[in-house]
């Protein structure tokens, strides 16, 4: 089997992601090598490929259900907001400037060279490529200068398939209005849709998928069903939504739970850095905004940031800075990562201007002796090593650099991060991933807690609950789409006699 497939969605989270991993394991399983592909991603939630470069962390999860290492090729272009307006370009792994919504129109024309050049090389190496697109293809407005979408679609010559997410409602329009309001030649491509996250007897729906073909041609390849067992490696840390507990926790195998609040800054980066710890049997992970959150909790974590500065004012001015220093002054424990990590610290310095005004300098919580500097150019890095017995790999992403004042270092080899009995914090990202590691520091955190009677489990793994996420994905495309009519689609691209709908715009490409 040979081919490729566009998988777009008619929002931002209508479950792209979740679909292009779910039709990789199915492929994986039947034999068939499988990437997967995004052209251009809007994420803060990124890891470190073993080739050295930064692409988004849903890529790396699409990666693993095809069982291949991740590379920068999967994911050439990645935009990394760091305020409302601007944000920073990820170009083949590495940082490649600042660009407003305005200015980075001007650089699509070279980056769509280097987008078809990943994508040709991907090709040229797997059986079938499952690309990923981004947002929605109906947004017109930036049709002439797409380069993840219909844009792709029409480059590489790409069959398109439709998700929309009947959750949010509407999803019937949704799907009809996607098309309609492409040009004769997008629609050309759509090939039929898929939706996604469904609740109830599919036997109420059948009669819209019904006139939904009689309007568009399309048929609808698959109802995929609601699934409270997924919500591992979000692409968007916008998912990470406030005041809700994260995943679906085990009772606890002590006599008594750990709460955990993770801070849910503006600009909160690699958020998933709590996943690892939220899938412990009686650990409760709350994502939290305003200060109460901080009083109920026995362990605060501060994660990472693309925005350092501006999250740290944003702190402050919510009252969560007052209730984390008063939570560490009681003795409870309090966990920063990386940008959180920075923040706990005494100063912060920004002399090349990568978040601030060149020369900004800004007083941290003082928690930790720490001094950190903004290098110009950012640390990547998958380093390996041991904290307090145990092995740990990890990887690294940021600007800022521990300049003054570490202390007694948390990893014991490479003398990375901070212990400061209850005060604790370190750059690498995936700590917890570790499963030795983490139940030693989740061991610590309840102590330090005065949660006596919590235990850590001996047994949960977290790359097998990862791995568990993915089978199930898998899964739902195997028995819940007409796999025939994917396949066929992949094969030979979308059906030349799709009908062209009247309501359809010409759009400027120029």
């Amino acid at each position: 089997m040979n081919g490729a497939l566009l998988v777009a969605g008619t929002t931002s989270d209508a479950g792209k992601s979740a679909v292009v991993a779910g039709i990789c394991r199915w492929l994986v399983r039947r034999g068939v090598s499988v990437a997967p592909f995004k052209a251009q991603n809007m994420s803060n939630n990124s890891i470190v490929t073993p080739d050295g470069g930064e692409i988004g962390r849903a890529q790396a999860m699409q990666a693993h259900a095809c069982g291949i290492a991740p590379s920068v090729d999967l994911n050439p272009v990645l935009l990394k907001p760091g305020s409302d307006r601007t944000s920073q370009v990820v170009v083949r792994g590495k940082a490649d400037g600042q660009v407003s919504a305005l200015s980075y129109r001007t650089r699509t024309a070279a980056l769509a060279d280097v987008v078809a050049a990943s994508l040709t090389d991907l090709r040229s190496r797997y059986d079938v490529v499952v690309c990923e697109g981004a947002g929605s293809p109906a947004e017109i407005n930036l049709r002439a200068t797409d380069l993840a979408n219909m844009g792709l679609a029409q480059r590489a010559d790409l069959p398109v398939i439709v998700v929309g997410d009947i959750d949010r409602g509407g999803v019937l329009a949704h799907l009809y209005g996607t098309v309609a309001v492409l040009d004769p030649a997008d629609q050309a491509r759509i090939a039929g849709f898929v939706i996604n996250k469904f609740r109830g007897d599919p036997r109420l729906l059948e009669p819209g998928l019904d006139q939904l073909r009689a309007l568009t041609g399309r048929p609808t390849f698959g109802v995929l069903p609601w699934a409270d067992g997924l919500w591992l490696d979000a692409e968007d840390s916008l998912s990470a939504v406030a005041d809700g507990i994260l995943g679906r926790p085990a009772a606890p195998r002590g006599e008594q739970w750990l709460r955990v609040a993770v801070v849910r800054f503006p600009r909160i980066s690699n958020a998933t850095d709590a996943e690892a710890l939220a899938c412990e049997p009686g650990v409760a992970v709350r994502y939290v905004t305003e200060p109460s959150r901080i009083l109920d909790a026995d362990v605060v974590v501060l994660p990472g940031s693309k925005a350092t500065v501006s999250d740290l004012a944003w702190l402050r001015a919510q009252g969560l800075a007052d209730a984390i220093t008063a939570h560490a002054a009681a003795g409870k424990p309090v966990l920063g990562i990386c940008g959180g990590y920075q923040m706990l610290g005494r100063r912060i310095r920004d002399p090349h201007g990568v978040e601030a005004a060149p020369g900004t300098e800004v007083d941290g919580l003082g928690l930790l002796g720490l001094e950190i500097a903004f290098d110009a150019d950012k640390h990547l890095g998958t380093p390996t090593g041991n904290a307090w017995g145990a092995p740990v790999t990890g990887y690294e992403i940021h600007h800022g650099r521990v300049v003054a004042g570490p202390g007694t270092p948390l990893l014991d080899d490479p003398g990375e991060g901070t212990d400061a009995g209850c005060v604790l914090g370190s750059h690498w990202h995936g700590l917890a991933e570790n499963d030795a590691f983490r139940r030693l520091l989740l061991t610590r955190l309840a102590a330090h807690a005065g949660r006596d009677g919590f235990a850590v489990a001996d047994d949960t793994s977290f790359a097998y609950e990862r791995t568990r996420q993915l089978d199930l994905l898998g899964d739902l495309v195997e028995q819940h789409t007409d796999t025939a009519a994917l396949e066929q689609v992949i094969r030979d691209g979308a059906p030349r006699d799709l009908p062209v709908l009247a309501s359809g715009m010409a759009v400027s490409r120029a």
